[in-house]
C-alpha cells in the first residue's frame, strides 16, 4: 500500500505539557504563524467542550495569538453552518482537542465542515490533534480494545477523518500499555504502519512523508508487512495473536521516520534502518 501524504499534521499522544515549557503547543503555535497565527480550536471530541476550549484559548493567547476562534460542534447541522466553515477557511492552524474520537467522526464526517478541513489539509494548513484528536487523523482509527496480550480482547476500529492514509495511530501509548492493541491492529491491517505515541510527545508529518518527533517521550512504529507468520484468523476464537517477524522502530526527539521508505534516521550523523 502506498501512503498518501499531502498535508501538514502534528499528531500528539495526549497529556501534552500545558504548565511549564509547553514545547509541543508552542511548536504548533509557531508553525501556524506565531503572533500572526489564526488558530481554530475544535472541541468536538469533548463532553466538556467549553471548559476545554477555554483552556487552549488561554494558552495560545498567552503565547501571543491575537486571532483565535473555537468551534464547539453541538450536532451535524452545526457542522454545516457558514460561519463555522468561514472559521476553517480563514485559519492558519487547526487544533483538535481530546475526548472521544467517535464524537469527532459522528459530528464532522461527511459534513461541509469535514470537506472544509480536507481542503485545508490539501493546502498545507497545519492540523494538530491530541489524544482522541490524534487517533482521528488516520483513515482507519482505533476506538477501543484493551489487554496486554495481543488478540486477547479484539480491537475495535472505525473510519477516521482520513488525513493520514496507511498509518494507524494510538495515543497515551506507553502510559496505558497499548502495545498489544497496536500489534493486533497491524496484524489485521498488515500493510498499514502502526504508530504508538507517548504522552507529551508528538510527530510532525509534512508533505514529504517524513515525520519528525517532538517532545519528551518515544514513538513506536510497528511494520508488520514483513511478517511471514500470522494467525490473525484464529483470534476470533479467543486465541492470542502470533505474528512474526514485525519490524519495530522506537524513536525519540532528534529522530525522523520516512513513511514511504519505512526507514529511521537520526538528524545527526547516526543512522538506522
Amino acid at each position: 500500500m502506498t501512503e498518501h501524504i499531502n498535508g501538514n499534521l502534528l499528531i500528539i499522544g495526549g497529556a501534552e505539557d500545558k504548565k511549564n515549557e509547553c514545547k509541543i503547543l508552542r511548536y504548533f503555535f509557531n508553525e501556524a504563524g506565531g503572533k500572526d497565527a489564526k488558530i481554530c480550536v475544535i472541541t468536538a471530541a469533548s463532553e466538556q467542550a467549553e471548559q476545554v476550549g477555554r483552556t487552549y484559548e488561554e494558552l495560545f493567547r498567552g503565547f501571543g495569538c491575537k486571532d483565535l476562534v473555537i468551534i464547539n460542534i453541538e450536532d451535524r447541522e452545526y457542522a454545516a453552518l457558514d460561519h463555522n466553515l468561514d472559521k476553517i477557511a480563514s485559519s492558519s492552524g487547526i487544533f483538535f482537542t481530546g475526548g472521544d474520537q467517535l464524537r469527532i467522526t459522528a459530528m464532522i464526517g461527511g459534513t461541509p465542515l469535514g470537506t472544509a478541513l480536507q481542503h485545508g489539509y490539501e493546502h498545507g494548513i497545519i492540523i494538530a490533534g491530541t489524544s482522541a484528536g490524534a487517533s482521528v487523523m488516520s483513515d482507519t482509527m482505533i476506538i477501543g480494545g484493551q489487554g496486554d496480550t495481543p488478540g486477547e480482547d479484539l480491537i475495535q476500529m472505525a473510519p477516521g477523518l482520513g488525513f493520514l492514509k496507511g498509518v494507524i495511530v494510538d495515543q497515551h501509548f506507553a502510559q496505558r500499555g497499548r502495545i498489544g492493541r497496536l500489534l493486533t491492529a497491524v496484524s489485521l491491517n498488515p500493510y498499514f504502519l502502526g504508530m504508538g505515541i507517548d504522552e507529551d510527545t508528538s510527530v510532525h508529518i509534512r508533505g514529504n512523508a517524513t515525520l519528525q518527533i517532538i517532545g519528551r517521550g518515544t514513538v513506536l512504529i510497528a511494520d508488520a508487512s514483513v511478517a511471514s507468520i500470522c494467525n490473525v484468523d484464529d483470534i476470533n476464537n479467543g486465541k492470542p495473536l502470533a505474528i512474526a517477524p514485525v519490524k519495530v522502530h522506537v524513536l525519540c526527539e532528534g529522530w525522523e521516520f520516512d513513511i514511504a521508505r519505512r526507514t529511521s534516521t537520526c538528524r545527526g550523523e547516526q543512522k538506522a534502518k
